[in-house]
């Protein structure tokens, strides 16, 4: 195998492609020296317009493997030039609003290889947007409508717009799928389906990736794609630079180890990963508790939220830890992560590749270190399996371990098996239920005693006396003798005495024929509503003409 240089140099021997000079010129700026192994091999299968399925470690360069071939190919499409170079490597019958499409897993990822496209195109008359969920969609509809070259889009968004019918997929020329195979994982399948059922087929078809299963493959042969398989990693599944050890503990011990591990390494830039989400914030807290300030990213937070963790991760500051999820483990490109600790095994094989070639980018050197409770340890057996070795088992001795912290706080603490729910129901907060006391206020512990000595109200005597209304205004007695009145009957018989004076009631019933001409005799307030409105009375009159 090639080895990989990134530095700076000037024999560059990507002049070997004669690329456009626009474009060489910024990739000398850039300090690229040598091609990679996987550049060495995609990119000239890429200018020819052949079909490509790469499959290489995570940090060797995938992402210009298939960029620069692409913008030398829309470059020279876009001017007329009857140079042999030149007829060979255009699109044939490029149009102005012909467009090439990039998919990719995550909005980190789409908006990082939109970036790098940026770098390469620098002073070009080239035009690209990212298209990702999270964020509005105004900016992106804007940027549709100025009309570019290169679309950057998770498939969700995308799918969305094309609904919108802002993105016509008949104009697509070339689509490349970064790391496919964590489409597949994430339930994307059906939307490449649909994707590659509305693009052209005779269109160009890329697909990178660190670890490639069949299934993508299957479905590139399904679509018309006959791609030149080029395997970089077929021996070995993580980068030689790239040192891996395993650490057995009790899962009750994982922070002390943590703590430990960070406080002896000291790495210089340094990411966490967990499997849970809810687990996330918890680790970086427990960290920047004891002195060594962390950041959290997950798929909880905002996609503003996340961009400025990754921003405040890649500067130069004391906030040098990433506690993360998986969301952190594909494609991000951070050149100084020197130590990556898995708090948890993955329970993907290929996840595990993905996040320990987080470290050890662009040739440098990069540790790994896993914690492994008995919860971890079928993980284990199938990373061990997928890598045909045995990760190399190393501790700490007693005096290394710190015993002095803050304690790890166990509330909201997730289930194994990638459960995000905690335990306890409803109480989410994770604590006891509190005992319920007494009733009708009583303290707790204290006895129940019989009613009155709880407050209670006590039983109505037979000789209380009770009021109705009417005689309640007057202050007299309801009743006589012993014997109660009881309150709903007393109640019913005022109403026959309140009707005997009201010109609406006859006998005791409704007398619909008074209505309220009864009350214009009457002086005041009410007197003054109905003559105001009339409202009523017309309605009534209406309805005595129809029915009689």
């Amino acid at each position: 195998m090639t080895e990989i240089d990134l530095t700076h140099g000037d024999d560059l021997e990507f002049s070997e492609w004669n690329l456009v000079p626009e474009l060489h010129k910024n990739i000398m700026d850039l300090g690229y020296k040598n091609p990679t192994p996987i550049q060495e091999q995609a990119i000239p299968v890429v200018l020819k317009g052949q079909d490509l399925a790469g499959l290489a470690q995570t940090g060797t360069g995938k992402t210009a493997a298939f960029l620069l071939p692409l913008i030398d190919r829309v470059l020279r499409s876009q001017t007329p030039s009857d140079d042999e170079i030149t007829a060979q490597r255009k699109f044939p019958d490029w149009k102005s609003n012909n467009f090439i499409l990039v998919l990719l897993p995550t909005r980190e990822l789409a908006e990082q290889v939109y970036e790098n496209f940026g770098l390469f195109t620098k002073g070009m008359n080239l035009h690209s947007i990212s298209v990702y969920g999270g964020v509005g969609y105004d900016k992106q509809k804007s940027g549709l409508r100025n009309g570019v070259q290169f679309i950057f889009a998770t498939p969700g968004r995308l799918l969305d717009l094309y609904k919108e019918h802002l993105i016509d997929l008949r104009l697509v020329r070339a689509i490349v799928f970064d790391e496919a195979d964590r489409m597949f994982d994430m339930g994307f399948k059906d939307d490449m389906k649909f994707i590659l059922q509305r693009v052209p087929r005779e269109r160009q078809f890329l697909v990178f990736s660190a670890t490639l299963n069949l299934d993508v493959l299957s479905t590139a042969y399904q679509f018309g794609a006959n791609p030149v398989e080029i395997n970089i990693s077929r021996d070995k599944a993580t980068a030689d630079n790239v040192k891996d050890f395993l650490y057995h503990v009790g899962d009750g011990e994982k922070p002390q180890m943590l703590l430990s591990l960070l406080k002896k390494k000291n790495p210089k830039q340094a990411i966490i990963f967990t499997n849970f989400k809810n687990n996330v914030e918890r680790v970086a807290q427990f960290l920047s508790e004891n002195q060594l300030p962390a950041i959290a990213i997950s798929s909880l937070m905002t996609q503003t939220q996340r961009t400025r963790v990754l921003e405040q991760f890649k500067a130069v500051n004391e906030k040098n830890i990433l506690v993360a999820t998986d969301i952190a483990a594909r494609g991000l490109d951070i050149q100084g992560v020197d130590l990556v600790v898995n708090y948890e095994l993955p329970m993907d094989c290929e996840t595990y590749v993905h996040r320990i070639g987080r470290t050890g980018r662009a040739n440098a050197e990069g540790t790994a270190l896993n914690l492994c409770s008995d919860r971890d340890l079928d993980s284990l057996n199938r990373i061990q399996d997928f890598l045909k070795r045995k990760i190399e088992q190393d501790y700490l001795e007693t005096t290394e371990l710190v015993t002095d912290y803050v304690a790890f706080s166990d509330r909201d603490r997730n289930r194994p098996h990638g459960s995000d729910r905690p335990k306890g129901g409803k109480d989410f907060r994770g604590g006891k239920r509190p005992e319920r006391g007494p009733r009708h206020g009583g303290k707790q512990g204290q006895p129940r005693g019989d009613r009155n000595e709880r407050g209670e109200r006590p039983q109505r005597q037979d000789n209380r006396p009770e009021r109705n209304n009417e005689q309640n205004r007057n202050g007299v007695v309801a009743h006589q003798g012993n014997k109660p009145q009881q309150h709903g009957k007393s109640h019913h018989q005022n109403k026959p005495q309140q009707k005997q004076n009201n010109p609406r009631y006859k006998n005791g019933k409704p007398n619909y024929s008074k209505g309220p001409k009864s009350y214009e005799k009457k002086s005041g307030p009410r007197a003054d509503v109905v003559k105001a409105g009339g409202l009523k009375q017309k309605v009534v009159g209406f309805f005595k003409k129809l029915f009689t």
